[in-house]
């Protein structure tokens, strides 16, 4: 199984940086904050009563496009096995083989990837496009893809995704060699040939799947947002005191959707998979009610949904800005290839285990044909939105430096693409030059540890043009002790 989102954005960019609170501002990467600072297209599904304000260059229309986030991150593990996770995506997705001694040290790695906390997330803006006037207030809409993956699990559900039918769990395997089957102890001192002529692994006193899986969690969705959103000046004036009102909307359009979790009571699991995937569903396919099998050069939706911003902002004095944010309240109803989990007991597997390090296959280990989960078919599953909830401020310091702080936390962590808890950070930047804005900051919280973001744009013929890059973690390139590694990229935005 292939992620088409991943693809897409390693193809184009092969740089990373984490979007869940920046969205699709590449310049909002570099500072760590994002609510009062954003403005044009980059606004929406942030703070959209930023777009009752213009931008500072005067110009009215902003468009954008290719800008893309890319990130991975960690709770336990270092940069150094987060670049090893990338390569390991990276070689599947260019169709290349690992190296024997680059699969050896993935083997090592793998159960470390399946057992921490590890979250990727990805965005890609297809297209954006802005318009300010001082009367009519600012307008603006964009095109774009999100990608999130979260997953922690237990020592044996990882064990069995890694090892499949070879899983210590299991103490029997069914071989067949030269066409005589039969069943033999599982032993660690098993020659290749034997493991190689595995076709089952059994065990004599399963357990249930709840108890198996007791620990795990993992939540994965890929959508297509297509945002609109209008802001203005509801009264006041912003050289003593004004108040902007904002309002947003997106339609959208997921390509797929998992949420399992298992703990002390039970496990509770439901999936909505595009046939992009190429998820072999066997026999029960044709019991449910909600089977689809048409793909095409573009994955199908499965689901589909809304959701609804609301933000507001003061501006006071000229110099300082606050505002607060409501962003994503809504749904997404799947309709399309949905199936929940029986908690069964687990006495057999015939697949065979990962044979690379890419994490996100776990999912056809799990779902597939055979797999770990025992599937029931529905007609439908509602998804409430990751919506969350934000407060920033910032102040301008003799044109030339602008420092702010940020909150961002979620209404439900537990809903699937959620932050996991609140995030914090503080951050800023310096306008030496016209043409040059440099940015730094702090943030933690969520599953983040201590991150400090960098950034450097260019801004030409006046803000008529802008490039830059940023990363959300300099630590990454100076320290060992960072968990995440983190890259933004845009070079197509274009005001006049």
């Amino acid at each position: 199984m292939r992620s088409s989102l991943l693809t897409l954005v390693l193809i184009f960019s092969g740089f990373f940086s984490f979007s869940q609170t920046q969205g699709i501002s590449y310049t909002a990467v570099g500072r760590g904050v994002a609510t009062s600072f954003v403005t044009d297209y980059h606004s929406l599904g942030i703070n959209s009563s930023a777009l009752g304000w213009g931008n500072e260059y005067g110009k009215r229309t902003t468009m954008g496009t290719t800008e893309f986030n890319l990130g991975f991150y960690s709770d336990s593990l270092d940069a150094d096995k987060l670049k090893s996770l990338y390569q390991a995506i990276r070689n599947e997705i260019r169709d290349k083989d690992e190296e024997p001694a680059d699969w050896q040290t993935q083997q090592q790695n793998a159960r470390d990837y399946l057992e921490s906390g590890i979250a990727i997330d990805a965005s890609y803006n297809w297209m954006g496009m802005s318009y300010y006037n001082e009367k009519l207030g600012g307008i603006a809409f964009n095109i774009g893809e999100h990608y999130n993956w979260y997953s922690r699990l237990s020592e044996e559900t990882s064990d069995i995704i890694f090892e499949g039918k070879l899983s210590d769990y299991f103490d029997q395997l069914t071989i067949v060699i030269g066409g005589d089957t039969s069943v033999i102890a599982n032993d660690p001192n098993l020659s290749e040939d034997t493991l190689a002529a595995v076709i089952e692994g059994t065990i004599s006193v399963p357990l249930e799947l709840s108890e198996i899986t007791r620990g795990s969690r993992i939540k994965f969705t890929w959508n297509r947002h297509y945002n609109i959103g209008y802001g203005r000046k509801l009264f006041g004036d912003d050289s003593t005191f004004a108040i902007y009102g904002g309002i947003g909307g997106r339609f959208i359009q997921s390509m797929a959707m998992m949420d399992l979790q298992s703990d002390e009571n039970g496990i509770r699991a439901y999936s909505s998979i595009s046939p992009s995937y190429d998820i072999d569903y066997g026999s029960i396919a044709a019991l449910n009610p909600s089977n689809f099998t048409a793909s095409g050069a573009i994955p199908k939706p499965v689901g589909t949904g809304y959701g609804v911003d609301l933000s507001a902002s003061a501006r006071i004095g000229g110099f300082i800005t606050l505002s607060a944010a409501v962003n994503n309240i809504g749904s997404v109803t799947y309709t399309r290839n949905v199936y929940s989990v029986n908690d069964t007991l687990v006495g057999s597997l015939s697949l065979a285990g990962l044979n690379d390090a890419n994490i996100t296959n776990s999912v056809e280990q799990l779902l597939q044909d055979g797999g770990i989960l025992s599937l029931e078919g529905e007609e439908k599953y509602k998804v409430t939105n990751a919506a969350n909830f934000r407060l920033g401020g910032d102040i301008n310091l003799w044109k030339k430096v602008r420092v702010g702080i940020d909150v961002v936390a979620p209404f439900d962590r537990d809903n699937p693409g959620s932050l996991a808890n609140a995030v914090y950070s503080v951050g800023g930047e310096f306008r030496p030059m016209k043409w040059l804005s440099l940015s730094a900051g702090y943030f933690g919280g969520g599953i983040y540890a201590h991150n400090i973001p960098v950034g450097i744009n260019f801004i030409l013929g006046g803000g008529t043009y802008e490039f830059g890059i940023s990363s959300r973690d300099a630590l990454t390139f100076f320290t060992e002790g960072s968990n995440s590694i983190s890259t933004a990229f845009g070079f197509a935005r274009v005001r006049f």
